[in-house]
């Protein structure tokens, strides 16, 4: 797992690995910040925890070659950025094509980069969310493997917002990886398959009714 921050969505990985909701394991978090909280995370948990500051190096294709030796040292079948504040060069997205995935908080195609909640509010949208997708040359434009809707009501801003989107996001990110490492969702030339059927656009709808 790659992280820039806090790494809460990597304590909701290691929580759905840790009760068996995740037919998989965490083999390494790396962060090219030293003080991502994270990777203390990581640590407490008997995860692998690696330093690989992007300051370091002369240029973004530097830091990405690194990266990716980095990464293929563990040799995962799934890359997944969790709050990792990179934009990936061509070379690296395609290198890990169909194993990449990233969780943005917005209902993709619409607010695609930062700000989402914000701007979800000043466009006057009835409901947000969260995409999980894989990632592709073009930011946040991967396709969709799931969604998790939130109301937007009128009380809200941008941080009681942002508050809904990360408890749906912290059920929606291993849900999908759950669903990857057994192989129901694939990243094909058509698109996103489920069990062989291909989805549409937005993905699965992963909405939690409760």
């Amino acid at each position: 797992m790659l992280i820039s921050g806090n790494g809460s969505n990597l304590q909701a990985l290691i929580d759905a690995v840790e009760a068996g909701r995740l037919d998989g394991a965490i083999c390494a978090v790396i962060s090219n910040r030293a003080e991502a909280p994270g990777l203390q995370r990581a640590r407490d948990h008997g995860i692998p925890a690696q330093v690989l500051d992007h300051r370091e190096f002369a240029s973004r294709e530097r830091f990405d070659a690194a990266l990716l030796e980095a990464i293929e040292h563990y040799r995962p079948d799934l890359v997944i950025l969790a709050g990792f504040m990179r934009i990936l060069s061509d070379h690296f997205v395609n290198h890990f094509s169909g194993r990449l995935i990233n969780i943005h908080p917005s209902l993709l195609p619409r607010h695609k980069g930062l700000n989402t909640h914000q701007r979800v509010l000043d466009a006057g949208d009835h409901e947000h969310g969260c995409s999980v997708h894989f990632v592709s040359c073009e930011l946040d434009s991967g396709a969709v493997i799931g969604q998790a809707r939130v109301p937007v009501c009128a009380d809200d801003d941008a941080t009681t917002l942002a508050a809904k989107v990360q408890r749906q996001e912290h059920r929606l990110y291993p849900a999908c990886v759950q669903l990857l490492c057994t192989g129901q969702v694939r990243l094909t030339d058509r698109g996103v398959t489920y069990q062989g059927q291909l989805l549409p656009p937005t993905g699965l709808d992963l909405t939690d009714s409760h």
